[in-house]
């Protein structure tokens, strides 16, 4: 379950209400939940706890395909894609590899997206935007000349501002989304300790001992 309460249809303001019917048509979003892609669903009722953070996130989300943008479609997804996994937002990976489709990646190519260092399948136009999302998300912006370089050499700075604007963006979603379980990123903490079989946790027991021979 998200960390926040849900707004119920009956809760919600005007503006919630447009994105609910947008969204879920005429069902109460909390009382039955679920959109079309198989979401659950709960971003949008939890952002509907502030409407004007929903009014500003819904404008943010929709900015990538204005048609003013200068980068294209195919770049724009192709980067989400990454800051999702990066980030490791399944949420957004999971979404944004069917926007990638879409927008004409080819399947083969959204499959290995997660490893693409280690394929030949993309170009040098793509692999310097993959280049670039991994220093944004990964290295939190501590981009390279070598790579900007790349970069430049095949988009213009127009391209890039809205190239970097998105990627920041999405980058923000995947750590919203996972600070707040909503989505596919409603995941238990995997790294926990694990019990003694049959004693818990039980204190005191020197486990570096087991591992060497200090018996001369």
């Amino acid at each position: 379950m998200p960390r926040l309460r849900q707004v119920p249809r009956s809760e919600a303001s005007p503006d919630a209400l447009k994105a609910y019917q947008r969204m879920f048509g005429d069902r109460d979003p909390v009382a039955e939940p679920g959109t079309s892609t198989g979401t659950p669903g709960n971003w949008w009722t939890v952002f509907a706890l502030v409407p004007d953070v929903l009014t500003y996130f819904q404008a943010g989300g929709a900015i990538y395909k204005g048609p003013t943008r200068e980068i294209s479609s195919y770049y724009v997804e192709l980067a989400i894609v990454r800051a999702g996994f990066a980030a490791g937002s399944k949420f957004v990976f999971s979404q944004h590899s069917k926007g990638a489709r879409a927008a004409g990646i080819a399947d083969e190519k959204v499959a290995a997206i997660p490893h693409w260092p280690a394929t030949d399948l993309f170009d040098a136009k793509e692999r310097a935007v993959l280049a670039y999302v991994d220093e944004m998300v990964l290295q939190l912006g501590r981009v390279q000349d070598g790579t900007f370089a790349l970069l430049a050499a095949n988009f213009s700075d127009e391209a890039i501002l809205e190239l970097t604007y998105i990627v920041g963006l999405y980058m923000m979603y995947a750590v919203l989304s996972r600070s707040l379980r909503l989505e596919y990123d409603d995941v238990d903490e995997r790294v926990v300790e694990v019990p003694i079989p049959g004693e818990g946790t039980a204190t005191g027991v020197d486990i570096m001992s087991q591992m060497s021979d200090s018996s001369g």
